[in-house]
């Protein structure tokens, strides 16, 4: 009923930028709250960035001030701007909505990921 497809990652310099999206695709009333995760194998999954439906953004504290989350809601779309990336930004990442298949019911989502590599 509901696909999330994430695109932009791939291999980077330290110092480098990505601009990682996801588009949400299928029938839906509207979307609440999206998210950006990241996962290293044999790790927990984490929350990087989230965005609210109006507008409320957070960040874990390793990426504050070099990553910004952004939502484009006519294109059911949220962004992840990863600047500044370094080795420790490796990992899988992961889109994560909740979606709204009523006024009254949320759902939760998530996408297949997409590699981010930070190496020289």
């Amino acid at each position: 009923q509901v696909q999330l497809v994430e695109s932009g990652g791939g291999l980077v310099q330290p110092g480098g930028s990505l601009r990682l999206s996801c588009t949400v695709s299928g029938t839906f009333f509207g979307i609440r709250l999206m998210a950006w995760y990241r996962q290293v194998p044999g790790k927990q999954r984490t929350l990087v960035a989230s965005i609210t439906d109006w507008g409320r953004t957070t960040y874990v504290g390793a990426v504050e001030g070099r990553f910004t989350i952004s939502r484009d809601d006519a294109k059911n779309a949220v962004y992840l701007q990863t600047n500044d990336l370094k080795p420790e930004d490796t990992a899988v990442y992961f889109c994560n909505v909740d979606v709204m298949h009523t006024e009254k019911d949320l759902v939760n989502y998530w996408g297949q990921g997409t590699q981010v590599t930070v190496s020289s």
